[in-house]
């Protein structure tokens, strides 16, 4: 069957299974668009901006575990894509990203509207192609979801010139690929597990550490049923989170800078770390060299070989899918004779209740002003945990992932590794997308929510009940903190000053706008926004927090775990 390249284009996410493209038309695309527009396999989703397009694939990807799918056009709306593919690129989220390039004939000619998109994007991508014969673009675009979903998840860009969308090729959809460069380590190696139960078995004071890894490898119920099996502490970081139910009595809470006391001072003090599907990241463990410890023994499982011991020197690495590996294990814990040490587990357990003592997540709740911690409260509350939580990025982000209990995986979305201010909504929207009868909200701040609030009629014309909850301090939360803690209280440049009147914005697009300022007002405010009145209506809840208020517990950059700033 002989088809155009954009016919074969469209053909291919068919073939696929795609459910939503998330794009923005433009010259170099526009043979795809019109493809497209004749189609009824999937649907296309109009974004206002294309770093939008990106992060809504990536808020889709992030909700279903499925292979998020974006279309731009050559130039300015290639490079537009850019954040969005390095934010999913940090996160490891896999993505197909799609982008128009001017014909080939002028490459390099600095034609109109010319970027060279694959070399941009090589330092932020899995991996990506330039496509110069429509003949290879099936066989292209079935080794780019095979790249993004396989081994450790990422973005893969390909970018296709407008002349190759118009040449035409036979087209036959290959029912599997094979690349010889490219064969990710799936089973873990047997002697490796052995020896790593064995040291699990042998731990006095053991500590599992996961990580995304955990959620991106649908690994929960797994790590859920080997941690309650050996009874011993849990923690996640961020992008854990929800990978272990956060109301079990084993959890600790998420460790790291903004971490829990029992957390950290667990983490720092185990004789015996195994870490799941996480990668030792600073905002984690802080300076490596104070995390080092003489005695404590490290176990690390990652898919990724590159990940393992970059930061951290371990004593037992597996390469390894987190399920597979975690089910072998406990598989071989169930079948041994010898059992962790009940005496000393009990002693260790005391002794993270005497830290959990601490309550490092207290704050003042006799305030006269809204405090955020308290909004985030209630809204769990509201919502009884069971939304899909996303975030943009500050104080706002880690107030979401302290105080809202994730019991279930894929349901908190957040920029982890890039920390994407504007990434928040437009996550929103692909998370709606493919949960449309679930409750999806939105946490953000006034700083990140004007970086993408273009959205806001996306969102009108199809109809997406999102909820917005804005914790509107009137500043750059985080910049602001960081400024009283380390820069003498000088406040550069992190002021919002001219913000707009948030209700009346939300208005004019067509949504319900809320101002709330006052703490007796903010849980009637929730129901109402969560409510099944405005259910089917995207609800703005602008609510007018505590300006004062600071993140902690806090582990200042470059120090230790034990080195916490707790109130």
């Amino acid at each position: 069957m002989e088809l155009t390249g954009a016919e074969i284009v469209v053909r291919c996410l068919a073939e696929e299974g795609v459910e939503f493209v998330f794009g923005y038309p433009g010259g170099a695309v526009l043979n795809i668009y019109d493809e497209v527009f004749k189609q009824d396999k999937f649907k296309h989703v109009l974004v206002r901006h294309e770093q939008a397009a990106v992060h809504a694939a990536d808020g889709y990807a992030r909700a279903t575990g499925r292979t998020g799918v974006a279309l731009v056009t050559s130039g300015p709306g290639a490079t537009n894509a850019v954040t969005g593919i390095a934010t999913a690129y940090m996160d490891s989220i896999p993505l197909v990203v799609i982008s128009g390039q001017v014909p080939t004939a002028v490459i390099g000619m600095d034609a109109f509207q010319e970027v060279d998109m694959v070399g941009i994007t090589r330092p932020c991508v899995k991996h990506n192609f330039l496509v110069k014969d429509a003949n290879d673009i099936a066989e292209t675009l079935k080794k780019a979801f095979y790249i993004a979903s396989t081994g450790r998840p990422g973005p893969v860009v390909v970018d296709i010139p407008k002349d190759v969308t118009q040449a035409k090729a036979e087209f036959a959809y290959p029912k599997k690929v094979a690349m010889r460069s490219y064969n990710p380590v799936i089973k873990g190696h047997t002697g490796q597990i052995k020896r790593a139960v064995q040291m699990i078995l042998e731990a006095k004071r053991p500590m599992i550490y996961t990580g995304g890894g955990v959620v991106l490898s649908n690994a929960a119920e797994d790590l859920t049923r080997f941690t309650r099996l050996l009874g011993f502490p849990i923690t996640n970081t961020l992008m854990g989170l929800g990978g272990y139910p956060a109301t079990d009595p084993q959890f600790t809470g998420m460790l790291g800078m903004h971490g829990t006391y029992e957390a950290n001072m667990a983490m720092q003090h185990c004789d015996v770390l195994i870490a799941i599907g996480a990668r030792f990241d600073d905002r984690v463990i802080g300076n490596p060299e104070h995390f080092f410890q003489d005695g404590r023994r490290i176990i690390h499982i990652d898919i990724d070989p590159a990940s393992i011991a970059k930061r951290v020197k371990v004593d037992v690495p597996i390469v390894g899918n987190v399920k597979d590996v975690l089910a072998e294990m406990t598989k071989l814990i169930q079948a041994a004779k010898e059992k962790p040490d009940q005496v000393a587990l009990k002693t260790w357990w005391t002794q993270i209740e005497l830290w959990r003592s601490r309550d490092c997540m207290k704050y003042d709740r006799s305030s006269s002003l809204i405090k955020p911690q308290y909004v985030i409260e209630k809204m769990y509350e509201v919502t009884r945990g069971e939304a899909y939580v996303t975030s943009d990025v500050g104080q706002h982000q880690m107030w979401a992932a302290q105080y809202y209990k994730f019991d279930q995986p894929r349901r908190w979305i957040n920029s982890g590794g890039l920390g994407t201010m504007g990434f928040g909504l437009p996550a929103a929207m692909g998370a709606q997308f493919a949960h449309p009868d679930a409750t999806v909200a939105c946490v953000t701040g006034e700083g990140s929510i004007q970086m993408n609030i273009q959205e806001l009629a996306t969102c009108k014309q199809f109809n997406l009940p999102l909820k917005i909850v804005l914790l509107n301090n009137r500043y750059l939360g985080m910049v602001r903190q960081w400024q009283e803690f380390f820069y003498g209280n000088r406040y550069a440049e992190s002021y919002m000053d001219a913000l707009p009147d948030f209700v009346k914005l939300a208005e004019s697009y067509g949504h319900v706008g809320m101002r709330i300022e006052k703490p007796e007002d903010v849980e009637s405010a929730l129901k109402e926004g969560f409510g099944p009145e405005l259910k089917e209506r995207l609800v703005f809840m602008n609510f007018i927090t505590d300006r004062t208020e600071n993140v902690c517990p806090m582990v200042p950059a470059g120090k230790g775990l034990s080195e916490m700033i707790l109130v």
